[in-house]
């Protein structure tokens, strides 16, 4: 497993609300899990994005 580093970050509690809701049935491991996944998705993205532009 690739090393860890922790960061703290503010969400509202809706957001929070709706990421209890996904581990509790088990469609995410737990909150960390989900925020990885989220973040891995949109740096994904801007770099096809950004990949595209240089293609043009």
């Amino acid at each position: 497993m690739m090393k860890m580093r922790r960061v703290s970050i503010r969400l509202p509690e809706s957001l929070m609300r709706e990421m209890d809701r996904l581990v509790r049935n088990g469609v995410f491991q737990s909150k960390s899990h989900i925020v990885r996944v989220a973040v891995r998705e949109l740096l994904r993205k801007e770099l096809m994005d950004e990949e595209l532009l240089i293609e043009g």
